[in-house]
């Protein structure tokens, strides 16, 4: 059994409006940074789990985004996976 760090960002999906994101945004803007489009607000989880493969590994985390970690109805999220070489 191997470990795996696992890297997980949920962030809400396109056409949801993002208050927090838009709240950063604007205050870029009134701080000189104009350059800046778009902020999106989202999280990000490291997960430190045992698995045999990366398939196996990645599909625990989808499961547990899609009953637990994200609102599958308003959110998106990608899983990446690395293994750590002990």
């Amino acid at each position: 059994m191997g470990k795996w760090w696992v890297k997980l960002e949920i962030f809400l999906k396109e056409g949801i409006l993002d208050p927090q994101g838009n709240t950063i945004n604007s205050a870029l803007h009134s701080l000189g940074f104009e350059e800046v489009e778009e902020v999106r607000m989202g999280k990000i989880l490291k997960l430190k789990m045992e698995g045999e493969t990366e398939e196996e590994v990645r599909d625990k985390v989808k499961r547990m985004s899609e009953i637990f970690l994200a609102n599958p109805v308003t959110e998106n999220f990608e899983i990446k996976v690395e293994k750590i070489c002990e």
